[in-house]
């Protein structure tokens, strides 16, 4: 576990999926069979390192990732570093022929993400990119109401996504600075558009197109040790996606907005036979023969209480954290050798859309997306 002391690494990766599934005695396999995993803690500081393995059990760490991969008993490679640094350890992970599971994005250029792809491919590697959002109970729910036929024939979607990040003067930044360096990896569209790609194109189609408009609202913040320095990189972005089959997808991302909705995100997904909001956890649904027939009239004050239109969906099951569920998913494919859908030719499609949602902006118009294959 290459990063596991960073923000997503230790909290994500390491806590909540790989130790829970260790302290759990591993999880069952559909054949019955039990599988659990043991950690290896690699990362640049041993006192770090060192202090993370006392305090959570851990047996194994070191700071040199060559000998670690060169080291048969360790199966897989996982990868939460920052951007910047992750290209060349996966290409060591490559030749060292690991399995690889890996946090997006995967380069930082489309041509860097497909030429890893092909790497991998070649040299017979498995590979596994997170795609969280999926795993979210809100959007597991969604799901299910496609995969019922709930919505007909699905029309639009918009999405809304993010909250107020503190400038870092007068209170601290709930962010690390490097997100606002465009010349330290930084930046929203970076950040956010290869998690949006596979949520529309698991959930309701393929990125046809993209017009975005990328935005640094805030140009100036202070950093971790209290330094003022320059935001080169967009905070907010606004995009709408032309997906297969006619959808039109509308995500708002912001990291210099004040919520006011009921969690950090949501989409709204209308229909022709019904519409739905979900977020991180909730769902609600209105079907058409539920539908309020609003009529405007700006003389009279509206009387409709839409909010009592709606009904929740409800769980029907008990739902992992998601890092933690996707986690399981690919040691089980890992096992039982089956293919896995989220692999890094999956993750360069991330990388285009992040690519393309900042040429749009770039040139102010639409980009159109091809379709990525590997030889």
């Amino acid at each position: 576990m290459n990063g596991a002391s960073g923000r997503m690494g230790y909290r994500q990766h390491l806590v909540r999926s790989i130790l829970a599934i260790r302290d759990e005695g591993g999880f069952e396999l559909p054949n019955g069979e039990r599988v659990t995993v043991r950690p290896l803690l690699v990362g640049r500081s041993e006192q770090k390192l060192a202090e993370l393995a006392s305090r959570h059990g851990i047996a194994d760490y070191t700071t040199d990732l060559d000998a670690a991969l060169a080291d048969p008993q360790w199966e897989i490679y996982g990868d939460f570093l920052v951007t910047k640094a992750r290209s060349a350890a996966l290409r060591k992970a490559i030749a060292a022929g690991k399995t690889i599971y890996t946090e997006k994005p995967t380069a930082e250029t489309l041509e860097e993400s497909i030429e890893l792809a092909q790497l991998a491919k070649d040299a017979g590697v498995k590979t596994g990119v997170v795609h969280d959002k999926l795993y979210l109970p809100g959007l597991q729910k969604l799901r299910r109401l496609i995969d019922s036929g709930f919505f007909g024939r699905i029309l639009s979607v918009r999405g809304e996504f993010g909250y107020w990040v503190f400038e870092g003067d007068w209170q601290p930044a709930q962010r690390p600075s490097w997100n606002y360096r465009t010349e330290d990896g930084g930046g929203i569209i970076v950040d956010m558009f290869p998690h949006w790609n596979y949520v529309m194109e698991n959930l309701f189609g393929g990125v046809r197109s993209v017009y975005a408009q990328a935005v640094t609202h805030i140009p100036e913040r202070w950093d971790e040790q209290g330094e003022r320095y320059a935001a080169t990189a967009d905070d907010a972005a606004y995009g709408v996606f032309e997906l297969e089959g006619g959808v039109i997808a509308q995500i708002n991302s912001s990291w210099t907005t004040r919520v006011d909705r009921d969690e950090l995100v949501q989409f709204h997904v209308d229909g022709t036979h019904g519409s739905a909001v979900v977020g991180l956890f909730g769902a609600k649904i209105q079907p058409r023969n539920a539908t309020p027939k609003p009529v405007w009239n700006p003389d009279l004050e509206d009387t409709i209480d839409y909010d009592a239109t709606w009904q929740q969906v409800p769980a029907n099951d008990v739902f992992l954290n998601g890092f933690r569920q996707q986690w399981q998913e690919f040691l089980t494919s890992y096992v039982l050798g089956t293919d896995y859908p989220f692999d890094l030719l999956a993750g360069a499609r991330g990388v285009q859309l992040a690519e393309a949602g900042l040429a749009s902006s770039a040139s102010g118009s639409r980009v159109e997306l091809p379709t990525l294959s590997l030889r």
